[in-house]
């Protein structure tokens, strides 16, 4: 890894573990003051419905704008690419305002879509909400185009920091909404979250040279090459909301709450994913797609292996700590207000349960990409369809014996068989691309992570039965308990002498030595 993506990984990494943290804060503040509740439930369903709409296409027209942008820019210089980049947003201006007005019109048959069960009251106030948010896909598609502009002109920290108003604005209308107790100033706040994304990056989009103009154009060549190129990756992500809707729709039927509190564990282990899988992801693609067209078999192997290392190495303590301490980690950041013993209980279930397959959801960021970078679209989009498939059988087959564990359980097991196959895949593509070192770097990691499960299981034990029932011995015992397995899991991992293990050590010697 170059001085220039280490150092652009770096930064990436500090802004979005700031944004991650406040994103925390918001989801803390919304159970303090609602608990696992039906509002809850209203927010959290009402919310995901304008991401799910346009998040598909959001995460397609950044992985396909890129490498056109930068045909149009080294074919016909920077007006041409300009004027590729206005037509796009132009085009997904017009697009979002139509999606906005349909949303609004049959706003009650799509909240029935994703909440099947609700009805009278929280009916009505889910619909009213959305009513209000569903412009918000306008911006969210902007956004997109904005990040992606910002990225080819090598600034990934403005993109990495626009969760930061979003946040802050939302949090802002939840405390202003409870004290007034008027539930409409969360979808106000919500919308204009939405729009702060978008509003924040175009001062540094200007900053790097971009000019709008408005054009709209439907039979310039790169607008059809890039629908050509954008089906795939928009059924494959698409995919994926289908199975968050169907999750939610689900859920709705085991009683109020229930979706508040999947959503609650959900957005811990995303937390995680979001920190280090998205910068890893953001950082090797360019590399991957570079070396794939110089068409450098070694080091693309070596660059897919280590991408896939450094996820096991990462994702797989964390995934064992998350089991063994999920009750207490729930407790720490959520157990106040209105968020009550039960709902602990509740949403430590199912982050143990979605903790299962943490492994394969990063792992499968970070191998769509390499399929990306392969120019196939088409593999990732077949294994996400089987993916969802899956997810429903288990959904359906799970919940009955499980309850909402069942679903978050449902989700890992799908993503398993995801992962399964897009390496299956992966090795008939290319034959080669590491599976030696990702194999016994994978079962080190996992012995490792392991050993350290039990450590900090019996550590925990022991330190919160000298300090005692309360919140700061909680946080005292988790904290101890959390040292001393980080310290154990690091110690095995350098004794089995993993390669990465050794890079990392290199690259933060070579930091500490320049300070």
């Amino acid at each position: 890894m170059s001085n220039n993506l280490a150092k652009s990984a770096f930064w990436l990494m500090v802004v979005t573990m700031l944004s991650k943290i406040l994103g925390f804060t918001r989801d803390i503040v919304l159970m303090y003051f609602y608990g696992t509740s039906a509002y809850s439930d209203v927010y959290i369903t009402a919310m995901n419905i304008p991401v799910v709409v346009f998040a598909a296409v959001g995460v397609a027209l950044s992985t396909t704008f890129i490498p056109l942008y930068q045909e149009a820019l080294e074919n016909g210089g920077e007006k041409r690419a300009q004027n590729f980049a206005n037509n796009i947003l132009c085009i997904v201006s017009i697009i979002s305002i139509i999606l906005s007005i349909f949303g609004y019109i049959f706003a009650e048959p799509i909240v029935k879509l994703f909440a099947i069960s609700f009805t009278g009251d929280k009916l009505a106030l889910t619909v009213d909400f959305v009513r209000i948010i569903i412009v918000g896909v306008l911006f969210i598609g902007l956004s997109n185009i904005m990040t992606a502009y910002l990225q080819i002109q090598g600034n990934f920290t403005i993109p990495g920091m626009v969760q930061l108003p979003n946040n802050i604005i939302i949090i802002i209308s939840m405390i202003i909404g409870a004290v007034t107790d008027n539930f409409d100033i969360l979808a106000i706040g919500a919308l204009i979250g939405m729009a702060s994304q978008f509003l924040f990056q175009v001062p540094f989009a200007i900053k790097h040279g971009y000019k709008f103009k408005p054009i709209v154009n439907f039979k310039d060549k790169y607008l059809k090459k890039m629908i050509w190129l954008i089906l795939p990756v928009l059924i494959g992500v698409a995919v994926n909301q289908v199975n968050a809707m169907a999750d939610r729709s689900l859920a709705s039927s085991l009683g109020d709450g229930v979706i508040a509190a999947l959503n609650s564990a959900n957005k811990l282990n995303f937390f995680v994913l979001g920190l280090f899988i998205t910068t890893i992801g953001s950082v090797i693609y360019p590399t991957l797609a570079k070396l794939s067209t110089t068409n450098d078999q070694r080091k693309f192997a070596e660059a897919v292996s280590t991408s896939v290392n450094c996820v096991s190495l990462i994702i797989l303590p964390i995934t064992v700590g998350a089991i063994v301490l999920a009750t207490p980690i729930v407790r720490i950041l959520f157990e106040r207000g209105a968020f009550d013993e039960k709902s602990t209980q509740m949403t430590a279930i199912a982050l143990m349960c979605y903790s299962v397959g943490m492994i394969a959801y990063g792992l499968r960021d970070i191998l769509s990409k390499v399929y990306y970078s392969l120019k196939d679209t088409k593999t990732p989009m077949i294994n996400g369809i089987i993916a969802v498939i899956a997810n429903i059988f288990f959904d359906v087959t799970l919940m009955q014996v499980f309850g909402l564990g069942g679903l978050a359980l449902a989700t890992s097991f799908s993503s398993i068989i995801c992962i399964l196959l897009l390496f299956r895949g992966l090795k008939k593509k290319i034959s080669y691309y590491g599976q030696d070192r990702i194999l016994r770097t994978f079962v080190k990691s996992l012995i490792a992570s392991v050993v350290m499960g039990v450590a900090t299981y019996f550590v925990y034990k022991f330190a919160n039965g000298i300090l005692g029932s309360g919140f700061i011995q909680e946080v005292i015992a988790t904290g101890i308990s959390v040292l001393v397995g980080a310290i154990v899991y690091g110690v095995l991992v350098s004794k089995f002498r993993v390669r990465e293990v050794k890079m990392l050590k290199k690259m933060v010697m070579k930091k500490l030595n320049r300070a």
